[in-house]
């Protein structure tokens, strides 16, 4: 989980971001997330994490599996294996002790960095995990990681865009600079299956 993290930072770093700008939350109740879902009201024991994660936490000892409710009339991908389960409905999920249910929203795009220990460190190259399904947008910001000059304009937004029916990702100029900030940055982008862009680790054959 420690690994996991670590390569979320450009997306919970960004999350962080639209919370301090747009007055967002960084976690949300399934009731507030899906208002119109009559299903999702009564649930209390799962969240969204940004706008693309549904975590479901495990509290039982010696579970195995736990139910869970994937909201909305969309699609969802278990973030461990790529398959994919229609929404709107419970289900039971795997969870073991290493492996708490995850699940992405289908039309979001996930940025995932390299290893690091720090929001400082120069995170290049950027996995993009792609959850087809419906189109997405994503916007990812960077600052210095270390002070509070964002505060004063000292930060960048990549604009990000995946268009589901004609299978175009398009990456925007960069807006706003930063001191240190990297001159060139790497994308490495996966469309996301079954079997594959799955789990902590990093893709070896990204799609472009």
């Amino acid at each position: 989980y420690d690994d996991l993290r670590y390569r979320l930072l450009p997306y919970i770093y960004s999350a962080a971001w639209d919370v301090t700008r747009n007055g967002e939350s960084l976690m949300r109740s399934l009731p507030l997330e899906f208002s119109s879902d009559i299903g999702a009201r009564g649930i209390g024991d799962q969240f969204m994490f940004g706008h693309a994660l549904l975590i479901n936490p495990v509290t039982t000892e010696g579970a195995k599996e736990r139910a869970l409710y994937l909201p909305g009339d969309h699609d969802w991908i278990d973030f461990w294996t790529g398959k994919r389960v229609r929404g709107g409905q419970s289900i039971k999920a795997d969870a073991p002790l290493d492996r708490i249910p995850i699940y992405a929203r289908a039309g979001s795009i996930i940025p995932f960095g390299p290893y690091s220990e720090s929001a400082s460190a120069k995170r290049d190259p950027i996995e993009l995990r792609i959850y087809t399904g419906a189109s997405a947008s994503f916007t990812l910001y960077e600052d210095e990681g270390e002070n509070y000059d964002y505060e004063h304009g000292a930060y960048s937004e990549i604009p990000i865009r995946w268009d589901d029916k004609s299978g175009l990702l398009t990456i925007g100029n960069r807006r706003g600079k930063f001191p240190g900030m990297l001159e060139h940055r790497t994308f490495r982008v996966v469309i996301v299956r079954d079997g594959r862009g799955t789990g902590v680790a990093s893709s070896s054959e990204p799609d472009a």
